[in-house]
């Protein structure tokens, strides 16, 4: 059977040429054509170009917006995931497509309607305004889109994991005197902390990058509400292309550092099931 499966593909040659060139024209030639732009400065120019104190603050704020909607997302993706497993309620099944609503939706369009929401006149600015909440051109504003953008890479990273856990286990620990809270902490968490650890890092991963939806909310005032991927933006308007370029290495490496990490918290995931 096993030799059956593999001739259902071309032979190997054939698969791996198809995979290096896949892999050549969509990620290795963007990413050298990357690499070689920013090679053009010299060390120097490279770290004045990466580290003036208006890409500090970008950078700052970048990182801090994106751990903000990051740690938010485990906690409302945890519960989300939690009521999609262990309850049946009516429309449960449109709720459940609704979380995958940030995968298909624009995320200028989330940008538009989060700006209109939250100005003063919106529908919910006009009463969020006036108590001092302000959810337009602001740094909150930038969290609540990159929640929403984020939000479905905890879900569906901790919800097969509630799946395959078995009601019996913690049934027994109630038994034993165990009250919710001990439940949770000592007989689900161990189980799911992988799990959350992994959507954590996708969601904060995808929070870095994130441009189309932020631009519409941020203002991108410098200083204030400007992240990364704005002022490398900023740059190309600019026509310099080599400091645009040097800045998006530095995410770059950045994002490259959380792939890796994210696959590192899979396998350990995979292994602490099994």
């Amino acid at each position: 059977m096993a030799t059956g499966n593999r001739r259902l593909l071309p032979g190997f040659h054939l698969s791996l040429g198809y995979s290096v060139l896949y892999l050549s024209v969509l990620v290795l030639i963007p990413l050298a054509a990357c690499l070689a732009k920013a090679a053009a400065l010299s060390p120097s120019q490279f770290m004045a170009a990466v580290w003036t104190e208006r890409a500090r603050a970008a950078y700052s704020l970048t990182f801090g917006v994106s751990f903000a909607a990051a740690l938010i997302n485990v906690l409302l993706g945890g519960l989300i995931a939690w009521v999609l497993v262990r309850y049946e309620f009516p429309g449960k099944r449109l709720f459940d497509s609704l979380v995958d609503l940030p995968f298909a939706l624009p995320t200028a369009v989330a940008g538009l309607v989060y700006s209109n929401l939250y100005v003063s006149n919106g529908w919910l600015g006009r009463f969020l305004v006036p108590l001092g909440i302000e959810g337009a051109y602001t740094r909150l504003a930038i969290v609540l889109v990159l929640t929403f953008i984020g939000l479905p890479f905890v879900v569906r990273t901790v919800q097969p994991v509630l799946e395959t856990l078995d009601a019996d286990v913690e049934e027994a620990a109630a038994l034993l005197g165990a009250n919710r809270w001990q439940i949770f902490v000592r007989v689900l968490l161990p189980s799911l902390y992988p799990a959350f650890l992994t959507g954590f890092a996708l969601s904060f991963a995808r929070a870095l990058g994130e441009y189309g939806s932020v631009v519409f909310v941020s203002g991108n005032m410098p200083f204030k509400t400007e992240i990364a991927p704005v002022l490398i933006v900023q740059r190309l308007e600019e026509f310099s292309y080599s400091e645009a370029t040097a800045i998006a290495v530095v995410l770059l490496l950045i994002s490259f550092a959380l792939l890796v990490a994210v696959n590192l918290l899979e396998r350990w995931s995979k292994s602490h099931e099994a």
